[in-house]
């Protein structure tokens, strides 16, 4: 790939997406100041440092994952160590919904219309088995085979159900997912982009199904080589 010769290595690396505070050059300088008690930042990462360790999820649950999610707010696990504990009883003041349980297709219309009135930027964890593809109730004929069909999953979480560590690891995952979105430019996250819709269809009762079944391009978003079914 060539550059342009005009352009000094920091103008090069910044557009590239480089953060200027974290080139080489600067690092020695930053650990240098620091130990004068002197920190620095950029506005990026102040952002998304408040962000990240505020996420409040909504006070939902579903079925038996929804106990293993009860359980990590409790004094041992204590989510409150990543400013989570604050689980907000009205989707207008949450940041994360945690579908935790079985999607029955009866339900799955109410966790789109909750996300829909969630406000931006807000994030999804799919917690367990069921939440993720129906887990072992799939062939149900009343069972949602995933709640990506209809709203975009930031982390999923295997397992029927996960333990509470796992729940912890989702929200350090998404944590880190975060902390690494760009404010500006074409890699920036979705509510920065005019664009993009942060509401979705509610799907309907039909006579046998969902009306319609999935939305296809959120199902086709999250799992790009998944045939849906």
């Amino acid at each position: 790939m060539s550059h342009d010769p005009t352009l000094s290595e920091s103008e090069r690396q910044s557009s590239h997406g480089l953060n200027p505070i974290d080139q080489p050059h600067l690092t020695a300088l930053k650990t240098e100041l620091n130990k004068y008690g002197i920190f620095t930042t950029t506005l990026e990462d102040l952002y998304n440092w408040g962000r990240k360790n505020s996420v409040w999820p909504l006070t939902f649950g579903l079925a038996c994952c929804a106990i293993e999610m009860i359980a990590t707010t409790m004094a041992r696990y204590d989510l409150a160590r990543f400013g989570a504990e604050v689980f907000r009883p009205s989707p207008r003041q949450a940041d994360l919904i945690i579908v935790s349980g079985t999607v029955t297709k009866k339900m799955a219309p109410l966790i789109v219309r909750l996300y829909d009135q969630m406000p931006e930027p807000k994030y999804v964890i799919a917690m367990g088995a069921c939440a993720i593809s129906g887990g072992p109730f799939r062939d149900g004929y009343n069972v949602l085979k995933g709640i990506d069909r209809y709203i975009p999953v930031d982390v999923h979480i295997p397992g029927c159900p996960p333990r509470p560590e796992a729940l912890i690891s989702a929200f350090i995952t998404l944590q880190e997912k975060i902390a690494a979105q760009h404010i500006t430019g074409e890699d920036r996250p979705r509510h920065l982009k005019a664009n993009e819709p942060s509401e979705f269809p509610v799907p309907g009762y039909g006579a046998h199904d969902l009306d319609p079944p999935s939305n296809t391009i959120v199902f086709a978003a999250n799992n790009p080589l998944k045939v849906i079914q």
